[in-house]
């Protein structure tokens, strides 16, 4: 069970295989993928397809299914999830689901497509990337298995309370109405035949494609420049532990860099054996993972203004604190 599970993770939800089949195509071109010219296209061509692929395969699967649902049985059955029930489901939804915060994206869409209530949708998309059970299992190997908890607690708190909050400011208006897309009235749905639904989910596939795909696109590029250009030697001469703004700093200076909890761990080891303040190194983690430059760029096709700074402002605040309150009690896990 553990090989299957591991191939699940590693093969089809990461699609490490499309990683390692883009590698000679990047040498081919004359290029080494460990260098910054050649990391950057490798990371551009790997992050697009898969980024795509979640896009396209969400979509089509869940307008084939919307397209058996009446608009009012949907909306009956996903008034379920109404509550800080339906927010603590979507930020548990979100461990399991080893994404970065780009990858989280498509799943936002398809989600909110489906009916599901905005808040829970956002739960969601703040702890996708946040906490997952690789993510606690890497946080135990470096801090020890009480701070990976905490953190992952942590996370889910701000992920359920960041839902509950954009929930409450009833802010579905601030959606992109091609998020939400048209349903076909309960008459087309009765005569619709296999062939139809079909073909109903492609076009909703078509259409979404045609929209997001140029800031998956820039996104993406943004994110090969920073992955692969900004050294750690600029990131830790402002986070040392006698710089009581630290947790403040490290949240913004998380924000550029675009990663997964895995490709943030290494700098957090490093952080953390120069000193760096644990609440700091956390705080510095939680950005990196959750509102990175590229994947705010994509989520800006999905939604509005308003509610884009509302999200970023919960998440920047959720993780300032949250360094903090580390920093403060990092002697407790001494």
């Amino acid at each position: 069970m553990e090989s299957i599970g591991s191939f699940l993770l590693d093969q089809v939800l990461k699609m490490n295989w499309l990683s390692d089949l883009l590698w000679e195509p990047v040498v081919a071109l004359g290029l080494d993928p460990s260098s910054a010219w050649g990391g950057s296209v490798h990371f551009f061509l790997y992050d697009t397809i898969k980024i795509t692929t979640l896009l396209c395969v969400m979509i089509y699967l869940i307008s084939y299914v919307q397209s058996h649902f009446p608009p009012e049985r949907s909306r009956k059955i996903m008034g379920r999830f109404d509550g800080i029930g339906g927010n603590i489901m979507g930020a548990l939804l979100g461990t399991v689901t080893p994404f970065c915060s780009c990858s989280s994206i498509p799943i936002f869409i398809g989600f909110t497509r489906a009916g599901l209530p905005l808040g829970v949708t956002f739960s969601f998309l703040i702890s996708s990337p946040m906490v997952d059970l690789g993510s606690l299992v890497l946080i135990m190997s470096i801090f020890g298995p009480e701070v990976a908890v905490a953190y992952t607690l942590v996370g889910l708190v701000i992920a359920v309370v960041g839902g509950s909050i954009i929930e409450r400011l009833h802010m579905d208006d601030q959606v992109e109405a091609f998020v939400r897309g048209d349903a076909p009235t309960d008459a087309e749905l009765v005569s619709m035949t296999r062939t139809q639904r079909l073909a109903y989910a492609r076009d909703e596939t078509a259409s979404t494609f045609k929209k997001v795909f140029p800031y998956i696109l820039v996104g993406v590029g943004i994110g090969a420049l920073i992955h692969n250009w900004i050294p750690q030697e600029v990131i830790e001469p402002i986070l040392g532990s006698s710089n009581p703004l630290s947790p403040v700093l490290a949240t913004l200076a998380g924000a550029p860099i675009y990663a997964d909890t895995f490709g943030a761990i290494p700098i957090a080891e490093a952080l953390f054996a120069k000193g760096v303040g644990l609440g700091t190194i956390l705080a510095f983690m939680m950005s990196v993972t959750t509102i990175s430059i590229p994947s705010i760029t994509m989520l800006s096709r999905a939604v509005k203004p308003r509610l884009m700074v509302v999200f970023i402002g919960i998440c920047l605040v959720g993780m300032t604190i949250s360094g903090y309150v580390f920093n403060a009690l990092q002697p407790l896990f001494s």
